[in-house]
């Protein structure tokens, strides 16, 4: 039998206190972490929806230019604006052209990243402007002059989604 001597050497492993205090440290770190992954997210979604709004405005003004040019028809009384963001997907026959091929607007409507229901259409995600309705007060009507997001929220530049 061996006697255990002084000189034997130290244990090596962890303490109990090292290890709390480690965890304590992961912990406050994870806590900080979390908010800044928040903000991250927030900001990728507002990416996404001036993205969004300024590809749709953009589809608008280029099926009012198509009306100005005399490339679509429209009744005499109409704005010359789509009547709804659909048109812009599905086309509208070219009256330049002898066989009224569609022009497209858009190849697919983007949704609005804020929107509460992911279930929900493309087009139902979006607040819709006429062009008879006032700036202060839009309201969807005969046509669709401009489009909005409907996220009571605001932006991380204090400015609510719904006047971006």
């Amino acid at each position: 039998m061996r006697a255990i001597s002084a000189s034997a050497p130290p244990a090596r492993g962890f303490t109990l206190i090292e290890l709390v205090v480690t965890i304590a440290i992961l912990g406050v770190l994870a806590m900080m972490a979390v908010p800044m992954l928040e903000v991250t997210a927030q900001r990728q979604k507002e990416v996404e929806l001036r993205a969004a709004l300024r590809e749709i405005r953009g589809a608008i003004d280029a099926y009012r230019q198509a009306v100005v040019d005399k490339k679509i028809q429209v009744a005499a009384d109409a704005s010359g604006y789509p009547p709804d963001l659909e048109a812009l997907v599905q086309g509208v026959a070219d009256i330049t052209r002898p066989d009224t091929r569609p022009i497209y607007f858009l190849r697919r409507l983007p949704r609005d990243p804020f929107h509460s229901d992911p279930a929900a259409p493309a087009a139902e995600t979006w607040g819709l402007r006429s062009y008879a309705s006032p700036p202060d007060e839009p309201q969807a009507g005969d046509d669709v002059f401009d489009v909005y997001s409907l996220s009571e929220r605001s932006g991380l530049n204090g400015v609510a989604y719904k006047e971006w």
